[in-house]
């Protein structure tokens, strides 16, 4: 009778039968999107929204991670479905793939004012690049959306209720994400996932919408591509302008660390690259003294610090990356003094035993003749962020011996 009731309350909730371990297989880092990123009343109302992802892990279920993270007041859906995208940006999906989702199994469902919420687990075989296509209708959006603006793909919106259509005609391209948070993947017993933690340069800034090119994707398919390491994921936990200690753009990494890193299913390795923006804007509109360098350079390793303590007190491998050059930049217009403060955070993230291993992004970008400079092949332009060859430069200057099991 036991069995029996058990057997029966996984088919209400949508669960497959023979579940293996819920790993993370795409992500993104929620925050608080200015009025210019948000969905307006219009694009909400009486629409369906689809949103494209790819996953960098396969399984044979997937279940979705909505959210209302910074929502003053509760998130209403009305409705989602998932199914396999045409293509990386494409708003028509794949014949007989769609899924309805479910939520303890009710086709609507209301979020509470700063929470999360995973959908019921859906049975849809999917494989690593695979493009997966979430639909949602909104019957009330919160005060205050949550969303990722820097989500290099399209999404889409059509009027009327398009949740099972795969032909999604009439529909009107946005270049962001709203209100989803992830996709975790009902996968093989040995898979894994590692957390890229950072900012603009993790986010992927500069790379053509659809292509998924930055370096976490790189990355991913370098990974794929080896017996010992194909069931790997990589999650991009990247944000636009995002600094270690202050909330320069986004939530600062400390505050958002639990979320982004430490609630990720099946993580098990983080890369830290993030603290260019920390050294850059302290100068970047007064000037300051060697003194005030020096002590903002020690708060930054602090930080660096407690992040690599909290991650390992949960098990996770910590891997660091080199801040790279950005002397040239405009924005933060880089001095000698801030080049110094560059080189004795990556004297820190180098020294053995401040991290589990360090990969030396740094060194695989900088020109060797301007080691101050980015190689002007892997440059985008702005002498800070790199070009398309730059992240594949740092894509390949990864280790894959450090993700072998």
């Amino acid at each position: 009778m036991r069995w029996n009731v058990i057997v029966l309350l996984a088919a209400m909730i949508g669960s497959p039968a023979a579940a293996g371990p819920w790993v993370a297989g795409w992500t993104t880092s929620p925050l608080k999107p200015n009025a210019e990123q948000m969905l307006t009343p219009q694009q909400a109302t009486g629409t369906t929204i689809r949103q494209i992802v790819r996953l960098s892990l396969g399984g044979r279920a997937v279940r979705v991670r909505f959210t209302n993270a910074f929502g003053a007041t509760p998130l209403r859906i009305a409705g989602a479905h998932v199914a396999l995208a045409t293509g990386p940006a494409a708003a028509t999906t794949k014949q007989a793939s769609d899924r309805a989702l479910t939520f303890a199994g009710r086709g609507d469902v209301t979020i509470p004012a700063g929470a999360d919420w995973w959908s019921d687990p859906v049975t849809l075989p999917v494989a690593a690049f695979d493009d997966l296509a979430i639909s949602i209708r909104f019957a009330e959006l919160p005060q205050q959306q949550t969303g990722h603006p820097g989500a290099r793909t399209r999404s889409w919106i059509a009027p009327g209720d398009a949740l099972a259509d795969p032909a999604f005609a009439g529909a009107a391209p946005v270049e962001r994400w709203f209100q989803i948070a992830g996709v975790e993947v009902d996968a093989v017993p040995t898979a894994r996932a590692i957390v890229a933690f950072g900012d603009s340069i993790t986010d992927g800034y500069g790379t053509r919408d659809g292509v998924n090119a930055r370096w976490t994707d790189g990355l991913a398919r370098r990974l794929a591509a080896h017996r010992t390491t194909r069931s790997v994921a990589v999650v991009n936990h990247g944000i636009g302008g995002n600094c270690v200690l202050i909330e320069c753009s986004g939530p600062n990494a400390l505050s958002r660390f639990d979320r982004d890193v430490l609630s990720q299913p099946g993580a098990r390795y983080l890369i830290l690259l993030e603290g260019i923006n920390d050294l850059g804007g302290l100068a970047r509109e007064r000037s300051v003294s060697a003194a005030e360098r020096d002590a903002h350079t020690a708060r930054l390793i602090a930080g660096y610090a407690q992040i690599v303590a909290r991650a390992r007190s949960r098990g996770l491998r910590v891997i660091g990356g080199t801040v790279m050059p950005f002397v040239g930049n405009d924005y933060y217009h880089a001095d000698a003094q801030a080049e110094a403060a560059r080189q004795a955070v990556n004297r820190w993230i180098r020294t053995p035993g401040n991290f589990d291993a360090v990969i030396d992004f740094d060194r695989a970008v900088r020109d060797p003749a301007h080691p101050d400079r980015l190689l002007p092949a892997y440059d985008s332009g702005d002498h800070l962020h790199p070009s398309a060859v730059g992240y594949k430069a740092m894509a390949d200057a990864v280790p894959l011996t450090l993700f072998e099991r």
